[in-house]
């Protein structure tokens, strides 16, 4: 549970700068130099090393020292070992996870509104020997969150959003994964966050099946007969907006998309190309279900575009204004 941060205080949005030899801090000064101005009544607070900053910084232009004052400020970890940018090095996982660390104890605490991740290396930290599945676990794991939810979105007027039923796993296990529950858990949960983080007072959900033609009613497959319609139907009986499952290779179009919310795919590689083919570059990650907000880039840590000044920084820009959003949503809920 979070502490609540009285509603005239300021908003304080934790940036972690993610792997050190990825663009993940360049991007961080170019987003905050480019937009801080855009998010009045909110401060951020940058989580990773003061030199890398600095250096990064400048590498694109920009001086860090100049962008310190009221509203961004560093909180300096230090690096385990020094970093060329594109330049993997295992010394540093634990680095980016203390990051990761140290903004997940500041929102629990309530020192933070929200936390913004910048892409981090998962073979980094786990050739540092430490176990690491993404982000989106390790968060559930920190804050035991029994179930989390993983929603990638544009921006715009009337954004995309696609939330998944399962996450990282193999297409061999996504079947057995998926029970009546967890269906019902996840649309609980998004339904839950797009009112209360969102500011959407009646949120539709459209659900796909798992198999081709949603199972051509059963002869492709029984999932939707026996665990995704049975799990529509029960969420349906709580007052959730949920309809389905449509096929996959039909749903992502206006005549469905323009009256929805939110589409809930069965797994990772279902969904999620859709959505980065027509967001990428501005599209985020939002983690739902959690007792804190936490929202990322879309992209990884582009080690051949680090140090050069060539990476978009439009994507992280998309996540802070998100975070900001919920915050101030979640604060006068």
């Amino acid at each position: 549970m979070t502490a609540a941060q009285p509603s005239n205080a300021p908003l304080n949005i934790a940036i972690t700068t993610g792997e050190p030899a990825g663009v993940g801090p360049e991007l961080t000064a170019q987003a905050l130099a480019a937009a801080s101005a855009h998010w009045p009544g909110a401060h951020f607070t940058v989580l990773g090393d003061s030199g890398l900053m600095t250096e990064r910084a400048k590498a694109v232009g920009i001086d860090w020292a100049v962008q310190q004052g009221r509203s961004i400020v560093t909180q300096h970890h230090p690096l385990a070992a020094p970093v060329q940018a594109g330049k993997l090095d295992a010394k540093n996982g634990p680095y980016v996870l203390g990051l990761l660390d140290a903004a997940i104890d500041g929102a629990l605490a309530g020192t933070f509104d929200a936390i913004v991740t910048a892409p981090l290396q998962k073979s980094t930290i786990n050739d540092a020997g430490v176990p690491f599945t993404g982000h989106t676990e390790y968060l559930a794991e920190r804050t035991n969150t029994p179930r989390v939810v993983m929603m990638l979105a544009g921006t715009g007027a009337r954004p995309l959003r696609v939330a998944l039923a399962t996450t990282h796993l193999p297409l061999k296990d996504v079947s057995a994964a998926l029970t009546v529950d967890g269906i019902v858990d996840t649309l609980r949960i998004i339904d839950h966050d797009l009112r209360h983080h969102f500011g959407l007072p009646a949120p539709r959900i459209l659900v796909t099946g798992l198999n081709p033609h949603a199972g051509e009613n059963g002869y492709l497959g029984r999932e939707e007969i026996d665990v995704i319609s049975p799990a529509l139907k029960l969420a349906n009986g709580q007052g959730i907006d949920a309809r389905g499952p449509y096929p996959a290779d039909t749903l992502f179009q206006p005549r469905y998309l323009n009256e929805a919310d939110c589409v809930l795919a069965m797994f990772h590689d279902q969904g999620l190309p859709v959505l980065k083919y027509a967001t990428f570059g501005e599209g985020i990650n939002v983690t739902l279900g959690l007792p804190i907000i936490r929202t990322s880039v879309d992209h990884g840590t582009a080690l051949d575009l680090a140090g050069t000044g060539r990476a978009d920084a439009g994507s992280l820009i998309a996540a802070i204004d998100t975070a900001v959003s919920m915050a101030r949503n979640r604060r006068a809920a």
